[in-house]
């Protein structure tokens, strides 16, 4: 339905309405776009961060990154580990510089089945922060959403005070588990579930309100509601704004520059489809899961499974992609001395 140009300007942008129902972040490492949609957090991964670091515009956080690396010293390799991990500490503080929440750092996806070394490296991160001048408490890790992921979410937050935020969630598994730990966020993946169905089914498009992702979203919102959990649901990873339309009320949602590009020219009333009082009323039942019955429960679902283990991959394959480039970098300060 068309609004007449009268209509839209006493109304306000989907975006904005959206807004005042659900937490919006700004799923991106491009400062322009922060600052054009004005989030309250903004969220990071390795993918994002490549995209980012290829552009001119970001060339001297690059050099910083090699800088530190080298200063630090130590073999090659261990002067790119430093220089990515300070690369991504150095895009958290210009994003913080642009929001007045927190932001999101993700941690190594090829330690996603090392509980030990997500924890150094989180606690790392967290150091390089600090030595910037910002609190861990406008800091939240991205943990991959394993059995160990999860195990090494518990012992930060419940040891080390550190916030994170549990990447990479497919199934209902992931999400008790995640909340049974206490974590502070998850960020379950709506587009990649619709896009595990689409390719895998004899359907090929969803009415939102039909969307597996959204579907599952839906249901971890009410467990956590229902059951009393704290932590915070960010619905991610999306394909198109009917999907988070369709997930208005939900504790946050983070959204790619394009679709907030898209929900800020969209004119139509928005109402919320998640809320506590709703929650509260559906018919789950509580389960607890430790290590056999989360493994058996995971494993139990395909499209999660699969979708786990792709995206630990691809996240892994744009952190040596980024690696590659500032070993360039380094090669190249090396040879230029």
């Amino acid at each position: 339905m068309s609004v007449s140009p009268v209509k839209r300007q006493k109304m306000e942008s989907v975006l904005d309405q959206l807004k005042h129902h659900t937490t919006v972040v700004a799923d991106t490492g491009d400062f322009n776009a922060i600052d054009e949609y004005k989030p309250l957090d903004a969220t990071t991964n390795p993918s994002l961060i490549l995209a980012a670091a290829q552009m001119p515009a970001y060339q001297e956080l690059v050099d910083d990154a090699v800088a530190y690396g080298k200063k630090l010293g130590g073999s090659e390799e261990e002067q790119i580990k430093n220089a990515s991990d300070k690369l991504f500490v150095l895009f958290g503080a210009e994003i913080l510089k642009r929001i007045p929440g927190r932001v999101s750092t993700e941690v190594d996806a090829r330690l996603s089945f090392d509980k030990e070394g997500m924890i150094q490296r989180a606690r790392r991160l967290i150091d390089l922060y600090k030595e910037a001048g910002i609190s861990k408490e406008r800091i939240l890790i991205k943990l991959t959403s394993t059995w160990e992921g999860i195990q090494a979410g518990k012992v930060l937050e419940a040891e080390h005070g550190i916030h994170c935020n549990m990447t990479l969630l497919f199934s209902f598994a992931q999400a008790v588990a995640c909340a049974e730990a206490g974590v502070t966020l998850i960020s379950p993946f709506v587009g990649r579930i619709l896009d595990w169905y689409v390719a895998n089914g004899e359907k090929k498009s969803y009415e939102p309100s039909e969307d597996p992702g959204v579907k599952s979203v839906t249901k971890i919102y009410n467990y956590y509601k229902k059951f009393g959990y704290k932590t915070i649901v960010m619905g991610a990873s999306f394909r198109n704004t009917g999907e988070i339309k369709a997930l208005t009320g939900c504790d946050y949602l983070t959204i790619s520059p394009k679709l907030l590009a898209e929900l800020s020219k969209e004119y139509v009333k928005l109402t919320p489809t998640l809320s506590v009082k709703e929650a509260q009323a559906c018919e789950l039942e509580k389960i607890h899961l430790d290590e056999k019955a989360f493994r058996w429960h995971h494993n139990e679902d395909q499209m999660a499974v699969e979708k786990l283990s792709d995206g630990i991959r691809k996240f892994a394959a744009d952190a040596i992609k980024l690696e590659r480039m500032l070993k360039v970098n380094v090669l190249s300060t090396a040879t230029s001395q």
